[in-house]
C-alpha cells in the first residue's frame, strides 16, 4: 500500500508534520521530530529515484482522476535525482539547526523556524514532482512563503530588508510564471505538463505561446537569480541566519533552475526554444557575464557569507551555461552541477555558521588565526573551497570537467576557456579566506582561549558534506549515471512530443 503512494510522501510527510511542530512548543522533541521528518522523505527520495531508473517514468494520479484532467505527479530520473540532493541537503542542515538558530535565532522563533523550514521542504518537492503547471506555481508560492520567513528570522535588523527585498523580487517572478501559465492555457485549454506539450508545437509561431515563454522565462530567471535578475540574492545570503543560508544555497534556487529545464524541454521544447526563438545564445551570454562578473564581486567582499553569496549567481551561470550547449553531455554536465554545488555550498556556508558560533563575526579578519583554533572547521571549508576551484578528486571538478567536454564536442573552444578562467577568480576569492585562517595571526582584541571548535552536532553533517565532496568526487558513477539518463530522457522527451504535436497538426 506504501510503495502505491510513495510519490506523495515526499510531499505530503513535511507539509501535515508542519503545523504538527507548532503544537510541540520549544523543546529538544521539536527538532527530534523535524529531523525525523527530512530523514523519512530523504529515504522516500531515495526509493523514487531508485525506482525511476528502472521503470523511466512513474505517474500517479491525485485522487483517482487520470491526466491530463485530474491533477498528475510524475517521477523520472531528473526530478528524482534533484529531490534526492533537496531532501538529504534539509535532513543535514536540521542536525546542524540544532545549536546554530541557539546562537542566531531568539528561542521563542525556533518553533517557527521549524515549521517554515517543514513547509519550505515540502514546497520545493511539490515543485519537483507535480505534472501540473498550476500546481508547479502553487508549491513555488508554499516554498517562497516559508523562505521570506526563515530569512527574517534572525537577530540582525537587516534580515527583515532582506527578507523584504527578497519577498518583493519573489512576489515579481511568481507572478511573471503565472502570467505565462495563464497565456498557455489560454491558447491550449490544459495544464496538464505533457499535454501541454503535444499542443504547443501546433502553436508554436502564436505571439501569445511566445509571449508565455518570454514570461515564464523572466519569471524563473528571478527565482534562480540569474544575472542580471540576482540582486535579492546576496543581501538574503548574508543577512540570514546561517542555517537558513545553507539550506536556501543548496536547495531553493537548485529547484527553480530544475523549473526552467523542466518548462524548455517537457513543455516548449528544446528545439522551438533554442533553434527558433535563440534562447541558447542569451542565457549562454548572461551565463558567462554572471561567472566573471559575480566572480570578481566576490574577490573584492570582506563578509564572507556576502562572498559566498556572490559565488553562488556565479555557480548558477556554470549551470545555466550547461543548458545552453544545447547538448546532452551539457545539459548533463548542469544537472550534475546541482548535486555538485548543493555539497560544496552547503559545506562552506555550515563551516561559516560554526566561526560566527564561535567568534560572532564572518568578517575576513575574524577568520584571521582559526587554522590552529578551530582546526577541522576551517579543513571543512577549505577542502569545500578547493571543490568550489575545482581541484580534482572533488565534485566540483567533476562538474567543471563534463561542462568542458560539452563545450568542446560544440566545438566552443572559447567558452571551455572561460570555463577554466572562471575557475582562477575563485581561487582568488577562496584563497583569500584560508591566507586569513592559515597564515596570519589571531586580532590581539580575541581571547584566543575562548575560541574553540564547533559543537559536533555542527561538525557532523558539516564534514558529512565535505567527506560526500571527495567520495562523489572520486566514485562518479551514481551522479553520472542518475544525470546522464535524466538529460537523455529530456531530450527524448522533447524529440517526442515534437513529433506527436507535428502528427495531430497533419
Amino acid at each position: 500500500m506504501l510503495e502505491q503512494h510513495l510519490a506523495t510522501l515526499p510531499i505530503l510527510l513535511p507539509l501535515i508534520a508542519a503545523p504538527i511542530t507548532l503544537l510541540l512548543g520549544r523543546s529538544l522533541f521539536l527538532w527530534i521530530f523535524a529531523t525525523a521528518i527530512s530523514a523519512l522523505a530523504c529515504y522516500f527520495s531515495w526509493q523514487l529515484l531508485a525506482a525511476a531508473l528502472t521503470e523511466s517514468v512513474l505517474s500517479y494520479a491525485v485522487g483517482g482522476w487520470p491526466a491530463p484532467w485530474g491533477i498528475e505527479l510524475r517521477v523520472d530520473a531528473a526530478n528524482a535525482f534533484v529531490l534526492l540532493a533537496v531532501s538529504a541537503l534539509s535532513t543535514l542542515v536540521l542536525i546542524y539547526s540544532k545549536d546554530s538558530i541557539e546562537k542566531e535565532i531568539d528561542s521563542s522563533k525556533h518553533t517557527l523556524y521549524y515549521t517554515a523550514h517543514l513547509l519550505c521542504l515540502a514546497g520545493l518537492s511539490g515543485i519537483l514532482l507535480t505534472g501540473d503547471a498550476f500546481n508547479l506555481f502553487v508549491f513555488l508560492e508554499i516554498s517562497s512563503l516559508a523562505t521570506y520567513t526563515l530569512v527574517s528570522l534572525g537577530s540582525d535588523r537587516r534580515c527583515l530588508t532582506a527578507a523584504f527585498r527578497y519577498l518583493v523580487m519573489g512576489t515579481i517572478g511568481a507572478t511573471f510564471i503565472l502570467i505565462g501559465v495563464g497565456m498557455l492555457y489560454m491558447n491550449t485549454g490544459t495544464l496538464n505538463m505533457l499535454d501541454l506539450a503535444n499542443r504547443i508545437d501546433i502553436y508554436e509561431s502564436n505571439r501569445t505561446i511566445n509571449t508565455g515563454l518570454a514570461f515564464i522565462m523572466v519569471g524563473v530567471s528571478i527565482k534562480l537569480a540569474l544575472f542580471p535578475l540576482h540582486m535579492w540574492l546576496p543581501a538574503a545570503y548574508t543577512h540570514a541566519p546561517s542555517a537558513v543560508t545553507a539550506f536556501l544555497a543548496s536547495t531553493a534556487t537548485k529547484v527553480a533552475f530544475y523549473v526552467m529545464i523542466r518548462f524548455i524541454f517537457t513543455i516548449f521544447g528544446w528545439n522551438y526554444v533554442f533553434e527558433e526563438m535563440g534562447m541558447d545564445l542569451i542565457l549562454m551570454v548572461l551565463a558567462i557575464v554572471a561567472i566573471f562578473k559575480c566572480s570578481y564581486m566576490a574577490t573584492v567582499q570582506s563578509n564572507v557569507k556576502t562572498v559566498l553569496a556572490y559565488s553562488s549567481v556565479a555557480q548558477i551561470g556554470y549551470m545555466i551555461l550547461g543548458v545552453s550547449l544545447v547538448s546532452v553531455t551539457g545539459l548533463m554536465s548542469g544537472l550534475i552541477h546541482i548535486f555538485n554545488h548543493a555539497l560544496m555550498k552547503g559545506a562552506l556556508f555550515m563551516a561559516v555558521g560554526a566561526v560566527f558560533y564561535r567568534v560572532g563575526s564572518v568578517d575576513i579578519n575574524a577568520f584571521k588565526g582559526l587554522g590552529k583554533q578551530m582546526p577541522l572547521t576551517m579543513a571543512a571549508f577549505t577542502i569545500a573551497g578547493l571543490s568550489i576551484i575545482g581541484v580534482p578528486l572533488t565534485v566540483g571538478f567533476v562538474s567543471k570537467w563534463y561542462l568542458v567536454t560539452a563545450a568542446l564536442e560544440q566545438q566552443h573552444w572559447v567558452v571551455a576557456a572561460l570555463v577554466l578562467a572562471g575557475s582562477l577568480l575563485a581561487v582568488v576569492y577562496i584563497g583569500r579566506v584560508i591566507e586569513a585562517a592559515y597564515f596570519q595571526k589571531p586580532p590581539a582584541s580575541r581571547d584566543s582561549n575562548q575560541v574553540k571548535e564547533a559543537p559536533w552536532l555542527m561538525l557532523a553533517p558539516m564534514w558529512a558534506l565535505v567527506l560526500a565532496n571527495i567520495y562523489f568526487g572520486i566514485d562518479t558513477s551514481l551522479t553520472t549515471e542518475a544525470a546522464r539518463s535524466a538529460s537523455e530522457w529530456l531530450f527524448q522527451t522533447s524529440a517526442i512530443a515534437a513529433a506527436s504535436s507535428v502528427e495531430v497538426s497533419q
